[in-house]
């Protein structure tokens, strides 16, 4: 079995997938809108400490884990210890739940694309567009199923041939367009006090908050406690140094954070004044405000088209990388061949991901916890679930299986430069701030549905 297992041919095929995985709307749509509202440079500061510390420890592990055992989250667990395999399966149930309405969202970047590409920049750029368009029957529908299509036809054509070619060409090529959009968006009249509040950190503004916000980033950004970076460690070779490639996957990812941020806010400034109100538009601010921005732009609709269509690479990217991580469980547990367990996933996520797409319309009587139907799934994955697999690694590592397994697994091919951090990191810290994650996470629901 293991020798039929797919495998990235070398190192960067490596890198450039798992930060495919890791680069996605956490770093384009969810890190922007969290900056502006978490006072900018100090949330910022907060969120690169957490990443070199937090999230190096945790994907060390997971990657690890993967590549020790050659198997998925689901069966990897239970090969270093059969008594906490029940890990594996809760950290599988997490991109069961992520991967559908994620493809929902990555058919929205896709509906928006098109809209720059036919030139319809005014419209898009008016108030009640954006939920016009998510409360249709069918149009929302449509653009999610060429979207999930489009995500499947790439993980069936497998590991080398699929996923690292595909990322091959899509991450050089997000880096490219991040830098040539965020350059623009600095250039622009009133743009420096923007660039200002996100690059200055204001400590009068750091808080407990700040933190927990940045730490939910975290997950989220970097594909954390959901499987795919397990998954994505059983596809590497013994000579990929381990812990230089987390590196390099952390370097990507909060670099596309950054320029995002760039790209996002100073123009916020520039073209909004940079009000309270503006800042604050959460998750609208992508779909919403920037359009606006956009249409008052010379050139609007070609800039608009390219930073959509740069956004739609790393959504695709993320999509991809969640689906095979459901691939792979199905093949792993139950002997699938690619195409089979690719073709179920699929119907599995048409199966899901409509109803989602329709509950912001004719299916919004459907509301769980008074949440729609994305927002509830978001929840439950990335506020409850993840925390709790997450803290649970954590425990199974520290003090079930030792945290020397992963020290010689990580330095197969080269030592581990950081081993006396990462002991602490994942006995003690890591625990401590997931349990406040979670807490945090939680209070705040709540607070919200109460309102």
């Amino acid at each position: 079995m293991e020798k039929q297992r797919g495998s990235f041919t070398n190192k960067l095929g490596f890198v450039l997938a798992a930060a495919g995985s890791a680069v996605g709307l956490g770093n384009l749509w969810r890190f922007p809108y969290l900056a502006a509202k978490y006072g900018g440079g100090i949330f910022l500061l907060v969120y690169i400490v957490l990443a070199v510390t937090f999230g190096f420890a945790l994907m060390v592990t997971e990657i690890a884990i993967g590549r020790k055992t050659h198997l998925s989250a689901v069966g990897a667990y239970a090969a270093l210890d059969k008594r906490f395999g029940f890990i594996g399966y809760l950290s599988s149930i997490v991109p069961f739940i992520i991967t559908p309405y994620y493809c929902v969202i990555g058919g929205w970047v896709l509906k928006y694309f098109t809209v720059f590409l036919t030139n319809q920049v005014a419209e898009a750029a008016g108030d009640e567009f954006f939920t016009g368009f998510i409360t249709q029957p069918a149009a929302p529908v449509i653009f999610f199923v060429i979207y999930a299509g489009a995500t499947a036809l790439v993980v069936m054509m497998g590991v080398e041939k699929g996923i690292e070619k595909a990322s091959r060409v899509m991450m050089p090529l997000l880096i490219v367009l991040t830098v040539v959009i965020a350059v623009f968006s600095v250039a622009q009249p009133g743009a420096m006090e923007g660039l200002i509040y996100y690059l200055k950190p204001d400590f009068g503004r750091f808080s407990a908050t700040t933190v927990l916000a940045a730490m939910g980033q975290l997950f989220y950004s970097m594909s954390l406690a959901m499987g795919i970076m397990i998954t994505y460690g059983s596809y590497m070779k013994k000579e990929t140094h381990l812990e230089k490639s987390v590196r390099q996957i952390e370097l990507f990812d909060t670099g596309i954070a950054f320029m995002a941020g760039l790209m996002i806010i100073p123009a916020v400034f520039a073209f909004s004044g940079g009000s309270e109100e503006a800042l604050g538009k959460g998750p609208s601010l992508m779909f919403v405000t920037l359009p606006k921005v956009f249409n008052s732009m010379k050139f609007g609709t070609v800039i608009g088209a390219v930073f959509f269509l740069l956004v739609l690479f790393a959504a695709l990217t993320s999509s991809i990388s969640l689906m095979e991580t459901l691939v792979s469980i199905l093949m792993d547990k139950l002997g699938w061949k690619r195409r089979k367990a690719s073709i179920v996933t699929a119907v599995y996520l048409l199966a899901v991901g409509i109803p989602v797409s329709l509950g912001f319309g004719v299916w919004d009587f459907i509301a769980p916890m008074g949440m729609s139907l994305l927002d509830f799934f978001d929840f439950l994955s990335n506020s409850v679930l993840m925390p709790i697999v997450a803290f649970l690694t954590c425990i199974f590592i520290g003090f079930v299986v030792k945290p020397e397994t992963i020290i010689e697994e990580a330095e197969v091919n080269g030592e581990l430069k950081s081993k006396k951090f990462y002991k602490v990191m994942i006995k003690y810290i890591a625990p401590v701030c997931l349990v406040a994650i979670l807490i945090f996470a939680v209070m705040e629901a709540m607070g919200a549905i109460a309102v």
